[in-house]
């Protein structure tokens, strides 16, 4: 299985402790997933993924681009291999356009379902499929909903992207599941500005405030919703994580099979 972490925020926003420091921090957890990982982070609204086949743990670059990377918005992924070999095409985050995607999870039976469920992307996705995971085909049945509200790369809601992972997973539950096994399907995914998590089999949480921020003297969008649960449903900080991290932030845990994301 994997570990996942994603962060959205309305600054620009520094996440290395968050991946190389904090208890339970992706290069920590990697010695138990070694088999390859994955940043993409937003500059101007487009992504840049930086990917490996290497443990991150043993790799200098998951190093140097966590100590570097400042954006509004992170998805990063540790991968412990399950479908698909060890390689740069087969790590995570995934990429098409806008979007990124990483998935926690397995699909038992893939290689007997896989052309079942290619059949179900659209067309003229299907040539951007590249590896061989259960995961990046779950990523194109998204991308595949996802163009029902329009050209991917225009903005679309949080419930809007919802439902599409929503539908992406029941085709996957539909063609793939039985009474013996079921998929794991615990997933994330952004375009910059919006970003959904589900829950589906693997452990996930999150949080959108602090117990006290150590900036809040500092920070010109410093409100009231950094330090307590929004009453609004408007929110400054957003942030997925397979573990809670240490540190300031209140984490809450995402029940099975539910769904949680921010938007503009």
């Amino acid at each position: 299985m994997c570990r996942l972490f994603g962060f959205r925020s309305v600054i620009q926003s520094q996440v290395h402790r968050s991946l190389t420091e904090a208890d339970n921090a992706l290069q920590a957890r990697s010695a138990d997933h070694p088999h390859g990982w994955g940043v993409a982070y937003y500059v101007d609204g487009t992504p840049h993924v930086v990917k490996s086949a290497l443990s991150a743990m043993n790799d200098h670059l998951f190093q140097r681009v966590s100590g570097v990377v400042a954006s509004e918005t992170v998805l990063a992924h540790v991968r412990k291999a399950t479908h698909g070999e060890i390689s740069v095409l087969n790590s995570h985050p995934f990429q098409h356009g806008r979007w990124v995607f990483a998935h926690n999870g397995d699909i038992p039976g893939f290689d007997r379902h896989r052309d079942a469920l290619m059949a179900r992307v659209a067309p003229r996705l299907r040539r951007y499929v590249l590896g061989d995971t259960d995961s990046e085909v779950v990523y194109f049945l998204f991308l595949t909903e996802l163009q029902a509200f329009g050209p991917l790369n225009r903005d679309v809601s949080a419930e809007q992207s919802m439902e599409a992972m929503a539908k992406a997973v029941s085709t996957v539950r539909a063609i793939c599941d039985d009474s013996e096994a079921k998929s794991l399907l615990t997933l994330i995914a952004t375009n910059g500005s919006t970003m959904v998590a589900t829950r589906g089999g693997k452990e996930l949480f999150w949080s959108s405030y602090k117990t006290e921020c150590s900036e809040r003297d500092t920070c010109p969008s410093f409100s009231e919703v950094c330090e307590a649960p929004s009453t609004t449903g408007f929110v400054n900080h957003f942030v997925v994580s397979s573990e809670p991290l240490s540190g300031e932030n209140v984490w809450v845990e995402l029940p099975e099979d539910r769904m949680v994301g921010v938007d503009w």
